[in-house]
């Protein structure tokens, strides 16, 4: 049972990490095609996990319950 001051941060938390890490996805994807390949990697990866888990929390969200 969560608070719904505590339900509106995961919930705000959940659409940063999709947002930021498909943000960083793309950017590593265009940064990769050119001379920093490792740099590029690393966001794509990095990215691609932050979204990931921000997938993930969705449904952590959607089985709690808040509290009156």
């Amino acid at each position: 049972m969560a608070t719904p001051r505590n339900l509106k941060r995961l919930q705000n938390l959940v659409w940063i990490l999709i947002y930021g890490g498909l943000l960083a996805l793309v950017l590593g994807l265009a940064v990769e095609r050119g001379e920093e390949q490792a740099l590029g990697h690393s966001l794509v990866v990095g990215g691609g996990i932050a979204a990931a888990v921000g997938v993930l929390l969705i449904f952590v969200r959607a089985r709690l319950k808040p509290t009156p």
